[in-house]
């Protein structure tokens, strides 16, 4: 293994850790995020989604040492930065770069997953870096009332974004349990609340979030996997009703299934199509283009909106491979193309 090839296999545990690889010490006697009561998928240190966990460090390595991964671009053009308006009756969304976004709905101003660092990394220096801005620049974000962060891997939950909201506007930041610890690490007076799947609050008198299951896991290092919770976003406006996953696998389709028998039907779902290659390794954690199609119909959405490719490469596949894979999928399933759109920063929704 070259020195490149080994600094990036010490150093991506900690920078995504985008497989559920499970080498971490699971006997550890405590928790540093959360501690809390015994639950169906918490068990007093871990929690779990109910799958096993099948890859472990000889996996990870192996993948590492045989990676075959596609290059990204310095940069990669994207439509003209969104100057978004003060404040939205309907709803409207626009797409920040990865899985970050602006939702404007029922008068209240929505980020989701807000990364504007450079790099989705524990390091100023080295990791993942974007290859095109923010599609609407931080001084041009309307005042944001609520956060929504679906989960703690660095190219979700990025402290430093979220101290500089907190700075500017001070929004309530609602996250799944044990992220608010790392929240709070940053800046104590943050406002970070926690939550466990299935709460729903209310932001509004007419907006409402839920936090739901959704097959993933969670590390900020290689000794802290799964201390955190993850989860998807059921959202409620006068508009519309959305559904947004930050990062998921498929399984076998069972969980959206039932999601969407008792959450749906939905105008819209916001789902990952990236960050899936090599599949051996890669689809217990990150769905495909063709997966992120079926969980839109088990959703029953009207829509869905791909997001977390074009921005950081995380994993092997080309820039643009998520797109073109998406549109086959559709073709496959004799969907047409408007059914579901690949996002771009300073791209649009509106409802």
């Amino acid at each position: 293994m070259n020195r490149r090839k080994l600094l990036r296999a010490l150093a991506l545990p900690a920078l995504l850790g985008g497989s559920g690889v499970a080498w971490a010490s699971y006997r550890r006697s405590n928790n540093p995020y959360y501690q809390g009561p015994v639950s169906d998928h918490f068990n007093g240190v871990v929690f779990s989604d109910g799958r096993p966990i099948r890859k472990g460090l000889t996996d990870f390595l192996r993948w590492q040492i045989n990676r075959a991964q596609e290059a990204f671009p310095a940069q990669y053009p994207t439509p003209p930065q969104d100057r978004p308006p003060a404040r939205v009756a309907g709803a409207r969304l626009v797409h920040l770069g990865h899985a970050s976004f602006l939702l404007q709905a029922g008068g209240l101003n929505i980020l989701i997953d807000p990364v504007y660092s450079e790099r989705a990394s524990p390091f100023s220096f080295f990791g993942p870096k974007r290859v095109n801005a923010p599609g609407v620049a931080f001084a041009d974000l309307p005042p944001i009332d609520v956060v929504l962060v679906s989960h703690n891997h660095y190219d979700h939950l990025d402290v430093e974004s979220l101290a500089r909201l907190h700075t500017r506007d001070r929004p309530r930041m609602i996250m799944p349990l044990g992220n608010d610890t790392i929240v709070k690490a940053r800046d104590p007076a943050i406002r970070a609340e926690a939550h466990d799947w299935g709460a729903r609050l209310a932001l509004s008198d007419d907006v409402a979030v839920t936090l739901v299951p959704s097959y993933h896991w969670s590390a900020r290092g290689a000794f802290d996997r799964r201390m955190a919770l993850w989860c998807s976003f059921v959202i409620e406006t006068p508009a519309a009703k959305l559904f947004h996953v930050g990062d998921t696998g498929f399984h076998d389709g069972s969980l959206y299934e039932r999601l969407g028998r008792e959450h749906g039907p939905f105008r819209l779902a916001v789902l990952p199509i990236g960050a899936y290659e090599p599949r051996w390794f890669m689809g217990d954690n990150h769905m495909n283009p063709a997966e992120a199609v079926e969980v839109m119909r088990l959703l029953r959405a009207e829509q869905a909106l791909g997001h977390h490719w074009g921005t950081f490469q995380l994993t092997d596949e080309g820039i643009e491979r998520p797109i073109e894979a998406l549109a086959s999928a559709l073709d496959a399933a004799g969907l047409p193309q408007e059914r579901f759109k690949p996002m771009r920063p300073g791209l649009v929704w509106e409802a």
